[in-house]
């Protein structure tokens, strides 16, 4: 069993913002799987698609993106799921819009969601998926940025991207290796 796990913040005033594109590609991948992503413990919104081993929870921390590591280390640690089989998918400031990388282990790079997930793992071997936000203006400060609304098309941008990933993930759900590869995404 994986863990998929998108971070962002919960409530109305945030879904448009590029802070949630983890929270985005869990929406995706229950869309696509036809997995229900609710209500449910650990503080979190949970699901589940495929059965036994070759299955993977879908979760949405509810804890607000600083404290994320609470709810997926809840959640971990009641199914049983190591961090090598966690994958985190975050917002990346240093990635521009259209571009993704996944990769496995690693530092937060400053992002405090991974950052609480490393803590409360006491782990840096899960797995990341960082969707690209770009950098703000000098003249924006990077809170604001980041939860600001995003435009249609950098958030088209980002779901071409996100549904890039998809078989990527079910290979990993099925047992292959996790790539550690970079994406493109072109409208």
């Amino acid at each position: 069993m994986k863990l998929i796990a998108g971070l962002g913040n919960p409530g109305p005033q945030y879904e448009q913002t590029p802070h949630n594109a983890g929270f985005w590609l869990i929406d995706a991948l229950s869309e696509a799987w036809r997995c229900e992503v609710g209500s449910g413990k650990f503080q979190a919104m949970i699901g589940r698609h495929g059965s036994g081993d070759q299955s993977a929870i879908l979760l949405k921390p509810l804890t607000f993106m600083n404290h994320s590591g609470q709810a997926v280390a809840a959640c971990a640690r009641f199914y049983k799921i190591d961090p090598p089989d966690i994958v985190i998918c975050t917002d990346d400031l240093d990635l521009v819009p259209g571009k993704a990388r996944l990769r496995s282990g690693g530092g937060h790079g400053g992002h405090n969601g991974l950052r609480s997930v490393m803590e409360h793992l006491n782990s840096d071997s899960f797995r990341r998926i960082r969707l690209g936000i770009g950098r703000p203006p000098a003249d924006i400060p990077t809170v604001d940025y980041v939860l600001r609304r995003w435009s249609q098309e950098a958030r088209q941008q980002c779901q071409t991207l996100i549904r890039q990933v998809f078989p990527l993930l079910e290979k990993f759900i099925s047992g292959a290796n996790f790539p550690q590869t970079s994406l493109n995404a072109t409208l």
